[in-house]
């Protein structure tokens, strides 16, 4: 009895320390986006134009898939993306950038359901000597530019290299993750994929007999580490992982390091 007490106390300080440092979070939150972000007040996320955000709604407890479905800005950071070499293979049900706040993503980057969307986005010269192809990216929050010193710095490796970055298979799209209702961070015009023959992705994989979803990769961290230097996170690093998707979340990689 005595062991079953000092376990729950423990398991509930561990969530409140989880739960704590996810809220502090909120300030590299506003630091990744000062164009929109003002401040923090109280349980509020407040925006330049004065809009206010909840951070925490008070939902304890919730389970994985409520996460993905149903977050608060908070939950966006309950896993802590790792940089580097780490978070490799994927502990289960790590996901870190997974749990997105939706709301938050269309007020800063728009409807893309609406005509003048892609008004916002601005051209990238993929791999500049070496493809040239040009790429849709937002220009919100400097996302393109960002995007433009990865490519640049992408184009100096070494040939042995391009087999994994080229074709890119898409960036802005205007549809929901497959197999959910949730909204896609390519509609926002945040996300690009690369070479589809070297990419690996969850759902085409059988789980093992335990029930674990064998981890499968071929994009070389070389690679990965360019885009993680300018803000973008790699879906390789989730147990649910998409290898070839590449997203621009500057508030994960800041509070990772």
């Amino acid at each position: 009895m005595i062991f079953l007490l000092l376990l729950a106390i423990t398991t509930e300080g561990l969530a409140q320390a989880t739960a704590d440092a996810a809220i502090d979070s909120v300030g590299e939150l506003i630091k990744a986006y000062p164009a929109f972000l003002d401040r923090s007040e109280n349980n509020d996320l407040i925006w330049k134009d004065g809009t206010r955000m909840r951070i925490d709604d008070g939902k304890s407890g919730k389970s994985f898939e409520l996460l993905l479905d149903d977050p608060d800005i908070k939950d966006m950071f309950v896993m802590k993306y790792p940089l580097g070499e780490k978070g490799i293979p994927p502990e289960i049900n790590s996901d870190p950038g997974r749990v997105r706040y939706f709301p938050l993503f269309r007020k800063m980057y728009g409807n893309c359901r609406t005509d003048n969307f892609m008004a916002n986005a601005g051209t990238v010269r993929w791999l500049p000597t070496k493809n040239g192809k040009n790429l849709k990216f937002t220009n919100i929050n400097g996302a393109s530019a960002k995007l433009q010193k990865v490519s640049d710095e992408l184009d100096k490796l070494p040939d042995r290299f391009l087999q994994y970055l080229q074709p890119t298979q898409g960036t802005y799209n205007c549809r929901s993750i497959a197999e959910s209702k949730r909204q896609s961070p390519h509609s926002f015009g945040i996300a690009l994929d690369i070479a589809a023959a070297h990419s690996h992705y969850w759902l085409w994989s059988k789980p093992n007999s335990d029930g674990r979803i064998p981890y499968k990769n071929e994009i070389p961290l070389e690679i990965v580490h360019i885009f993680e230097q300018h803000g973008f996170i790699w879906g390789g690093k989730w147990y649910h992982y998409d290898t070839m998707h590449f997203e621009y979340r500057p508030e994960m990689t800041t509070i990772a390091k």
